[in-house]
C-alpha cells in the first residue's frame, strides 16, 4: 500500500479571496495563475453562473514544499472552535524570550493584516510560548 504525501487544507469561509489573500501574506504564499484562457481570475469567476461567482479562491507555496490552500464559500458561519487549525512555525529553535519576541512581532505583523490575537501562554517550563490568534474570519491558528 502506497502512502499519499499530497494534500490541500480547505477553509470554510465566507469571502475565499479575502481569506486567502490573508493566508498569502501570513505564509509567503501566491496566488496561482488563472486557467488557460483567461488573463485573470477576475475574468474566469465572471465566466461563472451567478451564484458561482466569488464561490472560491486557492493560494500555493511558490517553493512547490507546502500543501495548497483552497477557501470555499459556506452559507454558515463560524460557530465553534476549530477542529484542526494551523501552527504558524516563526519560533522554530527559539527559547525563552527570543521566542517570545519573534512570536510577538510575527503577532504585531499579523494584526496589521487584520488578525485578532485571542491568547499569549507564556513558556512554563514544560511547553515554550506560543500565540494563539485568529484570522481575518475568526479561524484560530497557532503562532509557535
Amino acid at each position: 500500500m502506497t502512502s499519499i504525501k499530497q494534500f490541500q487544507v480547505t477553509f470554510d469561509c465566507a469571502e475565499p479571496e479575502r481569506v486567502a489573500r490573508f493566508w498569502c501574506e501570513v505564509l509567503g504564499y501566491v496566488v496561482p495563475p488563472p486557467p488557460k484562457g483567461f488573463a485573470s481570475w477576475a475574468d474566469f469567476d465572471r465566466s461563472l453562473p451567478a451564484e458561482h461567482q466569488g464561490s472560491a479562491f486557492a493560494c500555493v507555496d511558490p517553493t512547490g514544499v507546502g500543501p495548497r490552500l483552497f477557501f470555499q464559500r459556506v452559507p454558515e458561519g463560524k460557530v465553534v472552535k476549530n477542529r484542526v487549525h494551523l501552527d504558524v512555525r516563526v519560533g522554530t529553535g527559539l527559547v525563552g524570550d527570543e521566542r517570545l519576541a519573534a512570536l510577538e512581532a510575527e503577532r504585531a505583523r499579523l494584526e496589521a493584516l487584520g488578525a485578532v490575537c485571542v491568547l499569549v501562554q507564556r513558556a512554563d517550563g514544560i511547553n515554550e510560548s506560543c500565540i494563539t490568534m485568529q484570522d481575518v474570519e475568526g479561524n484560530e491558528f497557532c503562532l509557535d
